[in-house]
């Protein structure tokens, strides 16, 4: 097995052609719609019209069949796999199209998924690998809530150009949650760790924390040599309140450390000023700045 390293130039994903979205191509998402539309129209006239006949037989005697059936067809479970992606309705799950990796759109109840990424590498600046999806969550009610009065009268465009907002969003003390969703096969557990160790320990650096090394090294050393990683495997690194960053691999903690510098350190792998995907970091802040807009 070859082991996968990190110390290597690392690409930023290309912008899709033609607009075209990483999760649903407007073409493809606009043909199903319709076409799903048209039969619900058809299946609703046909259940209206055998309701409407039955009904007329017997009209003080409801048919539980047909009201089953109706609830069938107009619930939230059936209309799930064509609703529109907003954060109005969060109900579909969404799909990195280059590797096929699926996200939740909500996770732990509460934790709306808002932009989704690639991070990939350059072996010896000749191959590209993808190395892993990522998809960036965040609890609506905890975002309003610390932000809103400080920023809620500002505009989406206004909020994207603001490194205040910016700030207090990665150093505040809202849940968060980065999902990261294995997609390269030969990925182990070591080559995490070393990634981590360059990536976190610099940003630990420049954030100016003064234990940085001793910090790097409680954080890096949850990722033990026995943890498999075969594609598919899922990393979450969660911000819990009191800036409490909490690890778990495929479900399973494998470690919690408060340190709000920390937090800030692993968020800004994908939301600051140099991220891994700076197209998804875009999407990201700008879904951010949505979750204000409500009262305008």
């Amino acid at each position: 097995m070859v082991s996968l390293r990190f110390p290597f130039l690392f690409s930023q994903p290309k912008k899709h052609p033609n607009g075209i979205s990483r999760t649903i191509t407007s073409r493809s998402f606009s043909a199903t719609t319709t076409t799903v539309a048209c039969a619900l129209a058809a299946g609703a006239t046909a259940f209206a019209g055998i309701a409407a006949t039955r009904n007329s037989k017997n009209p003080k005697q409801d048919n539980p069949f047909i009201q089953n059936a109706l609830n069938l067809l107009f619930s939230n479970h059936l209309l799930a796999p064509w609703a529109s992606l907003s954060l109005a309705d969060p109900s579909p799950s969404v799909v990195e199209t280059k590797t096929g990796a699926v996200f939740p759109s909500v996770i732990f109840e509460s934790r709306r998924l808002l932009g989704i990424g690639l991070r990939k590498k350059i072996i010896l600046g000749l191959k590209h690998i993808d190395v892993y999806a990522f998809g960036v969550y965040a609890d609506v009610d905890e975002v309003r809530k610390v932000l809103s009065e400080k920023y809620g009268k500002l505009s989406v465009s206004e909020l994207k150009e603001s490194k205040e907002f910016k700030e207090d969003l990665m150093g505040g003390d809202i849940g968060m949650t980065v999902r990261l969703q294995i997609v390269y096969s030969k990925l182990s557990i070591r080559s995490v760790r070393s990634a981590f160790e360059e990536s976190v320990g610099s940003r630990l650096q420049n954030f100016g924390e003064p234990n940085s090394k001793q910090l790097l090294q409680r954080f890096t050393s949850q990722f033990k040599d026995e943890y498999k990683i075969p594609r598919g495997s899922v990393i979450e690194l969660s911000r819990e309140q009191g800036h409490v960053l909490r690890t778990t691999i495929d479900g399973k903690e494998v470690g919690s450390i408060q340190s709000k510098l920390l937090c800030r350190s692993i968020l800004d792998l994908y939301i600051g000023e140099d991220p891994f995907d700076k197209e998804a970091k875009e999407d990201i802040e700008s879904k951010f700045a949505s979750l204000l807009q409500v009262d305008h």
